[in-house]
């Protein structure tokens, strides 16, 4: 079973082409919903988030925004959550594709934002990279409620700049055409993946 990587910056709609790889029949693994699940009242994580960062967790919910004003700016935060998270996020993910190889899936997306950032493209077979032109990206992310060009450009700085995602891509697809453009691309990549798989 081959492993596909999906990312894409903020903006580009990898959400929405993650969707479409699914609609096509193929098991998605998205990592952003298995941190969710794993931070929901009660849910895996709280425990040790709530010892690692007293005041975030009250009657077994953790206060997302608490918790993001601890880690946004402090780097060793951020890697005290990542140490709690990343191991529970894998076994997720073992598991998601111990599920996937019993239904005779030949490949799997894994919809992961920070894929090059992570070093997560080394266990991938293929990388397909969503992306749009800058100016389309900046309109997108600044029309989302509760947006600034402050927060935009933080969020831009932490994540490997497209072009350099692009270099790195086996298949990109470009968003900035519509969604029916972007299914046609889709599905031509999975036709692709079946292909070699």
């Amino acid at each position: 079973m081959k492993i596909i990587g999906l990312t894409g910056s903020i903006g580009m709609g990898k959400s929405e082409t993650a969707k479409m790889f699914a609609a096509l029949g193929v098991p998605v693994f998205d990592a952003d919903a298995a941190v969710h699940k794993l931070q929901v009242k009660n849910g895996r994580a709280i425990p040790a988030i709530d010892a690692a960062f007293p005041g975030v967790v009250a009657d077994g919910v953790l206060d997302r925004q608490k918790l993001g004003a601890q880690v946004f700016a402090d780097p060793e935060a951020k890697k005290r959550l990542e140490a709690i998270m990343h191991p529970m996020v894998a076994d997720e993910r073992v598991g998601f594709f111990a599920d996937a190889e019993k239904q005779g899936a030949k490949f799997v997306i894994l919809d992961i934002p920070l894929l090059f950032e992570t070093g997560g493209n080394a266990a991938c077979d293929k990388v397909v990279v969503v992306s749009a032109p800058a100016d389309v990206q900046r309109a997108r992310v600044l029309a989302r409620p509760g947006m600034t060009v402050e927060k935009f450009e933080h969020i831009l700085a932490r994540q490997t700049p497209d072009a350099d995602k692009r270099v790195g891509a086996d298949y990109i697809v470009d968003t900035s055409r519509g969604l029916e453009d972007a299914r046609a691309q889709v599905k031509k990549i999975v036709e692709e993946l079946e292909a070699i798989s």
